[in-house]
């Protein structure tokens, strides 16, 4: 591998999403991840699985890594784990709360092992509170923390719907875990000191919308506090969650007043969609002389948008800036208002986005052949540095593809690993 972390070897006892995902940002910048999992494999390879135990979201979250497979619920195993840990700088983990310590795999017994090493552990609560030892996953998570609240998707008999577009606390928690082991590698680089790197989905989950948690008593009295406390009432009176999403979208709408209609997306005369992102006056301003606009009040500091005249406007004024888009097409419109600075995009598809023109000329995708499947175009990591290039060099392991290898690495002779292999302890 190469790039700002090789030589940097990663041990990753990871599951589901967010610690795989930690550890191919860290493969992606050039650092030798090794994932553990069990002989039968990451019982994540069979999601959504068409090729046997090659799931697609299993391979796009480990593209990158060597895998070794070792049956932890076994001492030997456990052992064989442990033994490992000395030659690696960095270990992660996201298994069930006190798993980790059942298994000897914790920071405080692997750190005896190896004083510097640093250890980063992904929680679904964090430490500490009543949640704390509870499992969570990202639609608990998203609903617990709010995340769902602002989709604001109902379903048919009116319950939230969770957020199936992306697993936004396990990816962000992964993001956050990969900034701790950048900034402890660097205080170890400086001092030779190892430590503890704890992040979590709830943390996550909040960082991502931190000015709708923040509390600041001036602003929360106009804004936050009486919605809250009519959300609280409708809860009492056992109301409906729709209902409850209309109190809050109306007291958003009010702090988004001038921006109705121009944060928006509009259908276009080829049948596609574009999404408005005319957030600042002047890029306002270039939308109403496109469209001409002349009558808009949204700018006026007096305009009120919980008043029925300013309710009416703003409503008329959307349905005239539908009828313009739908006049054009979507290229035409990319080009009038886009080329003059207005923030504005196709609606497309994930499944489109891989050949894609903008996508595919800014290298936003990368070819690998992986073992089983063939070729393969993965999303390309997620930063370029231009003195130590991030890469993808190699597809998501097969089961145990390198446990030998990495075994050999760790000092086992040939022997000692076929013994290993033929008591099950080890697979591949």
């Amino acid at each position: 591998m190469s790039g700002p972390l090789t030589g940097v070897r990663v041990l990753e006892f990871s599951q589901v999403v967010a610690a795989p995902f930690l550890g191919c940002v860290l493969a992606d910048l050039g650092a030798d991840v090794i994932k553990v999992e069990p002989p039968d494999g990451d019982q994540h390879r069979r999601w959504g699985a068409i090729v046997p135990n090659e799931g697609k979201r299993f391979q796009s979250l480990n593209r990158n890594k060597r895998g070794i497979a070792i049956d932890l619920g076994r001492e030997a195993g456990r052992d064989l784990a442990r033994r490992l840990v000395p030659h690696f700088d960095v270990v992660t983990q996201n298994l069930r709360p006190g798993a980790a310590e059942r298994y000897g795999l914790d920071y405080e017994t692997l750190r005896e092992l190896r004083p510097d090493l640093v250890y980063c552990e992904i929680t679904g609560w964090g430490h500490g509170g009543p949640l704390s030892d509870r499992t969570a996953t990202d639609p608990t998570m998203t609903a617990f923390a709010g995340i769902i609240v602002g989709g604001a998707k109902v379903g048919p008999e009116g319950e939230p719907l969770h957020l199936a577009a992306s697993a936004f606390a396990d990816y962000s928690a992964g993001f956050s875990g990969a900034a701790g082991i950048l900034a402890a590698l660097f205080h170890r680089e400086r001092t030779g000191e190892g430590q503890r790197v704890e992040a979590s989905l709830l943390r996550s989950s909040l960082a991502i919308q931190d000015t709708v948690v923040m509390r600041e008593p001036v602003s929360d009295a106009v804004t936050r506090d009486p919605m809250v406390e009519e959300v609280q009432a409708i809860r009492a009176r056992g109301g409906s969650y729709e209902e409850i999403l209309e109190v809050r979208a109306g007291q958003r709408q009010s702090d988004t007043a001038a921006l109705r209609g121009f944060s928006h997306a509009y259908q276009t005369a080829d049948g596609g969609l574009i999404m408005l992102g005319a957030i600042t006056p002047r890029t306002r301003a270039l939308v109403r002389e496109a469209l001409e606009i002349t009558d808009d009040r949204a700018d006026d500091p007096d305009y009120d948008a919980s008043d029925p005249a300013s309710i009416a406007y703003g409503d008329q004024r959307v349905a005239y800036m539908a009828a313009r888009f739908a006049e054009r097409t979507t290229a035409e419109w990319m080009d009038t208002l886009g080329a003059d600075g207005v923030p504005i995009a196709p609606v497309l598809l994930p499944e489109e986005l891989a050949d894609d023109p903008q996508v595919v000329a800014a290298g936003h995708m990368r070819e690998i052949e992986h073992d089983v499947t063939g070729p393969q175009r993965v999303v390309a990591p997620v930063v370029e540095l231009s003195a130590t290039p991030t890469s993808i060099e190699r597809a998501s392991p097969p089961i145990g593809a390198h446990t030998s290898e990495v075994l050999a690495e760790a000092g086992l002779a040939p022997s000692e690993i076929a013994a290993l292999r033929r008591d099950g302890v080890i697979g591949g």
